[in-house]
């Protein structure tokens, strides 16, 4: 049996993130922050290929939902499938802000910390003694952190901590065999963002445009490139960046 947690797996990357990872052959528990009915319909999708699937809530921006969160997780892990560990950790939930630095309050800056970087250190101390020796930790990032559009400022500052911190846990990791990676997705035609790299036909073809391969991110691009980089055949990268843009702005 392979268990993998993937935080805001009911709809958009982490979705397609979790129907990956039980084509590979896990058992998946999600997370959700609200959306309910989004998280049923993606475990009954798991279900139909065949895996164990369950849903919990938690909303990662807010500082408390970490430690009853961890408490839920063990419970479902324990109780539901049997299981004293699990192995893989995907970092994916997360919302974001567009603002230009002269105008992002210290609010936003808040929130997007919150959301982005606390939760992934938090939740990760948190359920490290439940994570098997030799598991994986995927922390999601962004390829604003290699190119810069006015606006996102804050949102890849705490994205850029993350990739730090990656390289971080890979090292105080690397003794019980525990890979930790960033993966940072290019512009994906996602609900994201209020979803305009999906609809504003003009934004979607300039990205196209400054991308290699001509076209917007799918969020099966990512989604079956995360069942690869947590499997045991991409067990010696580690500490690594992997950026799944296409070849935006190169």
């Amino acid at each position: 049996m392979k268990i993998a947690l993937v935080t805001g797996g009911s709809r958009g990357l982490g979705q397609s993130m979790a129907l990956h990872l039980a084509k590979s052959g896990f058992d998946v528990i999600i997370t959700y922050r609200e959306r309910a009915s989004d998280a049923e319909r993606t475990i009954q999708s798991i279900r139909d290929i065949g895996q164990q699937a369950f849903a919990l809530q938690l909303d990662v921006g807010q500082p408390d939902s970490i430690a009853p969160f961890a408490k839920a997780f063990r419970e479902t892990l324990h109780g539901k499938l049997q299981a004293q560990s699990f192995d893989v950790l995907i970092h994916n939930a997360g919302q974001g802000v567009h603002a230009m630095l002269t105008q992002t309050t210290e609010q936003q800056l808040d929130f997007l910390y919150h959301v982005h970087f606390r939760s992934v250190y938090l939740l990760s101390q948190a359920l490290l003694p439940t994570l098997r020796d030799g598991g994986r930790i995927l922390n999601v990032s962004t390829g604003l952190t290699r190119f810069c559009i006015p606006g996102y400022s804050a949102y890849a500052a705490m994205k850029g901590a993350v990739e730090v911190l990656t390289r971080y846990m890979a090292k105080e990791l690397g003794p019980r065999h525990i890979t930790v990676n960033t993966l940072a997705p290019g512009a994906i035609e996602t609900d994201f963002g209020g979803g305009a790299v999906r609809d504003n036909k003009d934004l979607n073809a300039y990205i196209a445009s400054q991308t290699a391969l001509g076209r917007a991110g799918k969020a099966d691009d990512i989604g079956r490139l995360v069942a690869r980089l947590v499997s045991e055949d991409a067990g010696w990268i580690n500490a690594e960046r992997i950026e799944a843009s296409g070849g935006m702005f190169v």
